[in-house]
């Protein structure tokens, strides 16, 4: 099948132009759809709502001359890649050099047109304007991966270059939309840059069908889709399939409504291995009817793609480092609240046992045995408050640098809460009253015994230090099916509504403590141990009624949670 140009002649002579029609209409080589014109003004109209290919202009028109007519189709079109072919009666070489110099591709004497002469050069005027178009967008290519690659070195605005990259492409294509979407883990991804504002967000994902798929091909293929970056009206997709590390990835064409999508991968280095990491898609689309992309659109739609895969990596790496800085800037902040912490913290209890040891030292045989007792017992006392501290200190230090390890086994909640009950009555003297209440069935649970016991102690410890006047300090055990729940309330001095927001956070305390001495790490340590569990923990509390510290946990910890020996 011939390639089909369109053709415009503007000729007063009405002879002349069948002539014309007739030597091209019997061209061998090629296909013309013609227009005519017997002046200048009709042709300039012409012009305006006619994409031509090729225009056969006579020079002399009743209206204007050839070359007015040439100035203006150029000031009112705005166009000068329309091939021009001038036809005059006169064979004049000054004129002939005026319309070249003007930018028409070829001068014809009508008595010297033949069938050959005319059809070689509409053919030639054609070829030379498809070479000179081609050119003009290779070299907007190479400018644009040019730009890019520029801007990639001077900007690390991921943003910027992405929006500036898809609306430049779009003007280079002339299609309707250009994006940058995103894959991301366990779910399906987003569009990051888009050279149009309003558009309808589609997902890229199935995993239904992903899933049916993966067991019809069988288990080695689950989650390799192959995705074809492909040319309409061609019997195979260009050469360009790749293999992505999808659940699925859906028919774009059907999912973006629109009836040709030129569609490559955004690869990123994967740390040596061959193998890249696909990032996400570099995606044309032209919703104005059939479009017959070029493999070079592909190849340079490539090579865009590979300029912005470098600017995700630095954007990257530049957040990384950024972190690292903001993390190592928390660590310094507190390691500083950690020094400042001990060593207030530490005076008080270690001034009592220099004392407490001081007066034994010096007066142990004044002193008669409930007196000794009295002073070793403060001894033991401090000396305990001091190592819980140092325990938390490294505590909280292991949650800011890496979580402890998390060891969970099967635990019989009732024994286990019943136990440490008991020992907190055995410490906390007459004063309080400690009631535990269980209700529902505990029994199934899984957890760590260690990290259990320090949210019961920071929780329970808090709840007496915080009731200074004494009372009734409650524990309830609520089991459930899945999960279980417990709770510890005080009627002791609350917490106000302001301070409560940030009370989970390390060194926090509330404004109302006073003189009750404490290093706001109980609820920080009570929220980390919470957190490996999987669990969750809430609190509620009002000035001078009490608090009330809720945690659930699941009784079947996730399983990226459990260790290997019990995976």
């Amino acid at each position: 099948m011939l390639d089909t140009s369109t053709l415009l002649i503007i000729d007063d002579c009405a002879a002349d132009r069948k002539i014309y029609r007739r030597y091209l209409l019997k061209d061998p080589h090629q296909s013309y759809q013609i227009f005519e014109a017997d002046c200048a003004e009709e042709g300039l109209a012409l012009c305006q709502k006619i994409r031509c290919d090729v225009i056969l202009l006579d020079f002399c028109l009743p209206d204007m001359s050839g070359l007015e007519f040439f100035d203006r189709m150029q000031q009112e079109i705005f166009t000068t890649s329309v091939p021009v072919i001038m036809l005059t009666g006169r064979g004049d070489e000054e004129v002939a050099v005026q319309v070249m110099k003007r930018g028409a591709l070829d001068y014809l004497v009508k008595h010297n047109v033949t069938q050959d002469v005319l059809q070689l050069a509409v053919r030639n005027a054609i070829k030379q304007s498809c070479l000179q178009a081609q050119l003009n967008k290779t070299q907007e290519q190479q400018r644009l991966i040019a730009t890019t690659a520029l801007r990639i070195r001077q900007s690390l605005n991921l943003e910027q270059i992405l929006n500036t990259a898809v609306a430049e492409i779009q003007q280079l294509l002339k299609c309707d939309r250009v994006i940058v979407y995103q894959f991301a883990p366990d779910t399906d991804g987003k569009i990051v840059a888009s050279s149009v504002e309003s558009f309808r967000t589609v997902a890229l994902c199935d995993r239904i069908g992903a899933e049916e798929k993966a067991e019809e091909q069988g288990a080695g293929s689950r989650g390799k889709i192959p995705l074809l970056c492909t040319l309409p009206h061609t019997e195979s997709p260009i050469p360009y399939i790749y293999e992505l590390g999808l659940c699925n990835c859906v028919s774009l064409k059907e999912q973006f409504n629109t009836q040709a999508n030129l569609v490559v991968p955004i690869n990123l280095s994967n740390n040596g291995n061959p193998t890249p990491k696909l990032w996400g898609l570099l995606i044309a689309h032209y919703n104005s009817g059939d479009r017959q992309w070029q493999t070079d659109d592909a190849q340079m739609l490539n090579e865009v793609s590979v300029q912005l895969a470098i600017a995700i990596q630095q954007a990257e790496l530049l957040a990384q480092t950024q972190a690292a800085l903001t993390k190592e800037k928390q660590l310094n902040t507190f390691k500083s609240q950690i020094i400042a912490t001990v060593s207030h913290e530490y005076r008080t209890p270690l001034t009592s046992i220099l004392a407490a040891a001081s007066t034994l030292a010096k007066h142990s045989q004044q002193l008669d045995e409930s007196k000794q007792e009295r002073f070793l017992g403060i001894i033991e006392q401090k000396a305990r408050y001091m190592s819980k501290l140092v325990d938390n200190m490294l505590l909280v230090n292991q949650f800011e640098l890496e979580k402890p390890k998390f060891k969970p086994i099967l635990l019989d909640l009732l024994q286990f809460f019943s136990d440490l009950i008991e020992q907190e009555r055995e410490t906390t003297g007459d004063r309080y009253e400690l009631i535990f209440n269980i209700t529902g069935h505990t029994q199934g649970f899984w957890g760590d015994r260690g990290l259990l016991q320090q949210i019961f102690i920071n929780l329970m410890s808090n709840a007496i230090k915080y009731s200074p006047d004494g009372g009734t300090v409650e524990f309830h055990l609520i089991g459930k099916e899945s999960e279980v729940i417990f709770y510890i309330q005080d009627r002791g001095i609350g917490i106000p509504i302001k301070d409560q927001e940030n009370l989970f956070q390390s060194f926090c305390r509330g404004s109302n403590v006073d003189t009750i001495p404490g290093t706001g790490l109980g609820l920080a340590i009570a929220k980390g141990c919470v957190e490996l569990h999987g669990g969750d923990i809430t609190l509620s509390s009002e000035v001078g009624e009490g608090t009330k510290v809720t945690v659930s946990l699941p009784k079947i910890c996730p399983r990226s949670q459990l260790s290997p020996s019990l995976t």
